[in-house]
């Protein structure tokens, strides 16, 4: 169950760097945001490949070709997942789209048996469904209705996919270099692919908009802050996919979900209605289930 214990920690950082992404956006907009957690998590990400490196012995690996297609296309559908992401946030619609945003573990499975062959049992499915379903009670807060709106709720499940298709990506990559050192290639996979976003971004913003590149800059306390922190939650991101199908990895990752809601509860003092709590009672049902099921 190791790689349930990586997901728990990504997931914990994984809250900590959305709450300073999200206020990030105010000053720095959805693009700006999004590239933070890229230009400043990349230099991290190389901390990590060449410390293992150096205490391991190791070398870095041969990379076959089909590494780069799969290291791409997680790389890019990232990006365009967290912008997508972003850019509902702060709208009185977003309760609605991050409902849909977390359907991702079902369109996970459904594209990890497609594109890699990782098959789903019928009681990981339900676990799946189960909290799923308890996220989006959660999500869907009262008033929610009157907010919803087709572009929302488009948005949310496009962001799910885009999300669900990086994991799978991701996982494909990492799989593909083969090697028995399950550490090393996902630590070598995740440095390879935030260099390319960082590359990306940063030649796409110099050419059309280098004010937000000076922001960001500027910005540099936080933004440094929310790109350790996206490089760790990364890291053991990608330890999980390497061992176990990105389904169950994402499945667990919605106790995030929890994690939120105890900062909500504890630290903001904000009590916890009767709709959440028959959320939170789905989501750790559906983790149950799934943990029992492996």
């Amino acid at each position: 169950m190791l790689w349930a214990v990586f997901t728990l920690i990504a997931a914990a950082a994984q809250t900590a760097r959305n709450a300073v992404q999200r206020e990030l956006t105010a000053t720095l907009g959805t693009v700006g945001a999004t590239h933070v957690r890229f230009l400043f998590g990349f230099p991290f990400a190389l901390l990590f490949l060449f410390g293992l490196l150096a205490v391991t012995g190791s070398t870095l690996p041969e990379v076959p070709a089909p590494f780069w297609p799969w290291a791409v296309a997680g790389a890019l559908t990232q990006i365009a997942a967290t912008a997508t992401m972003l850019s509902v946030m702060g709208q009185r619609s977003f309760v609605v789209a991050y409902a849909y945003i977390k359907t991702e573990p079902v369109q996970v499975a459904l594209f990890g048996l497609v594109f890699l062959g990782d098959h789903v049992t019928p009681l990981t499915g339900t676990a799946i469904l189960i909290a799923t379903a308890g996220v989006v009670v959660m999500s869907l807060k009262p008033g929610a209705a009157e907010a919803s709106t087709t572009r929302s709720t488009v948005i949310g499940l496009i962001s799910g996919a885009l999300f669900a298709l990086s994991a799978i990506s991701y996982r494909g990559a990492i799989l593909s270099l083969q090697l028995s050192d399950f550490v090393l290639a996902a630590t070598f996979t995740l440095a390879v692919g935030l260099v390319i976003q960082a590359a990306l971004l940063s030649l796409y913003l110099a050419l059309r908009d280098p004010k937000v590149l000076r922001d960001i800059m500027r910005a540099w306390k936080p933004s440094l802050f929310a790109g350790f922190m996206g490089a760790f939650a990364s890291q053991f991101w990608f330890l999980a996919f390497a061992i176990t199908s990105a389904a169950n990895v994402r499945t667990l990752a919605l106790v995030e979900v929890l994690f939120a809601q105890g900062v909500t509860r504890f630290i903001f003092k904000q009590p916890t209605t009767a709709r959440e709590a028959i959320g939170i009672v789905l989501v750790v049902i559906g983790v149950a289930v799934l943990v029992w099921a492996y």
